[in-house]
């Protein structure tokens, strides 16, 4: 604890979530460096978002809410995402004088010192009165473990590490995964794979219409109540569907999109399921997602049996100090502005005695 620095609130996290917390905290009243503090890991602004594949363009992207007071404008829909948000994010950082600190690596969150948070982090301590955890999902890509994979003579990589389709040229790929992530990937190896098998756990639901609001919030209320059972939370995606749109429909009929069922094991030339069918593959792409990056916050025993955290609103249940934006229902970019704003509404809201012993 000697030589901790102390602040009334710690961000851990700049994406989405992480900078609509800590507008809302310049806009209650909070100085940065005096009152709270921004950490975040990676390189520079952007979030997740400057990690994703240059071919993801900003037109391909679904659903990127504005960050709160600011919107994006005039946005090319051809430029590649990660360049669009990055850039973004870059303006509304300095617009807002938020003064992000990177690339720093939180190491553990952890009981202080009169009722306290200790931050222990690559660029020094932090003692907070509350913490508001922004980390999201990127850093903890989903692997499946499935028997024979040790095997594979080919090569496996995760969404996380997709650069584009045109490695992959003249190549057999099988893409695991039945979200947005599996379906672009298709669509885009298509014309350059020499071939391609899809292979989901459950077979894909695709959703026709609008996604109109009453349909957006029964989708948040099934999560939210995982969420409030302590059960490790799906993404809001993964309730909602696929949107049947053109690219769908095109990949639908060219039997690009052509679903099989989960093979039961890998081989070394590929894979094969239990009534004998096999298919040879050079690569295995793994868009299976990804998993809350919660580790550092593991001193605080804050897991449920179930695996997930327990939370209402943004809170933890088995310690209010700690707000989760970004996480399970608020996991949709919306949803990240929503939980930021609430979440310093409700450390405004407590004096740090009721923070304690609520």
């Amino acid at each position: 604890m000697n030589g901790a620095r102390e602040v009334e609130v710690v961000v851990i996290g700049a994406g989405q979530a992480g900078l609509a917390a800590a507008y809302h905290l310049r806009r209650t009243g909070f100085e940065p460096d005096r009152d709270f503090v921004v950490l975040d890991h990676s390189p520079g602004p952007g979030g997740a978002w400057q990690f994703r594949w240059p071919s993801l363009t900003f037109g391909k992207v679904h659903g990127m809410h504005a960050l709160p007071g600011m919107e994006l404008t005039d946005a090319d829909p051809a430029r590649p995402s990660a360049e669009v948000v990055r850039e973004y994010f870059d303006r509304y950082e300095r617009a807002f004088d938020l003064r992000v600190r990177r690339p720093v690596d939180v190491r553990a969150v952890r009981e202080g010192v009169g009722g306290r948070l200790l931050v222990e982090t690559s660029a020094g301590d932090w003692s907070t009165r509350a913490l508001i955890n922004a980390t999201g999902t990127w850093d903890r890509p989903f692997w499946p473990r499935l028997p024979g994979q040790e095997t594979f003579r080919g090569r496996q990589l995760h969404t996380a590490q997709y650069a584009g389709p045109e490695e992959f040229a003249g190549q057999r790929v099988l893409v695991v995964g039945g979200g947005a992530s599996g379906t672009q990937h298709l669509l885009e190896l298509a014309p350059y794979a020499a071939g391609t098998v899809w292979v989901t756990r459950r077979p894909p639901v695709f959703r026709e219409g609008p996604f109109d609001q009453e349909a957006g919030r029964a989708a948040v209320a099934l999560v939210e109540d995982r969420v409030r059972q302590g059960l490790p939370p799906r993404s809001v995606v993964s309730v909602t569907g696929l949107p049947l749109n053109d690219a769908i429909r095109q990949g639908l009929a060219d039997g690009v999109l052509d679903r099989q069922p989960m093979f039961d094991r890998i081989t070394p030339e590929g894979v094969e399921w239990r009534d004998g069918r096999r298919a040879a593959v050079d690569v295995i792409l793994w868009a299976t997602g990804f998993r809350a990056a919660l580790d550092h916050l593991a001193p605080l025993r804050l897991r449920e049996p179930g695996g997930g955290i327990r939370v209402e609103g943004t809170r933890a249940v088995t310690d209010p100090r700690v707000h989760l934006v970004g996480y399970g229902p608020s996991a949709s970019t919306i949803g990240a502005n929503r939980a930021g704003r609430a979440a310093v509404r409700d450390i405004r809201r407590l004096p740090a005695e009721e923070q304690v012993a609520a």
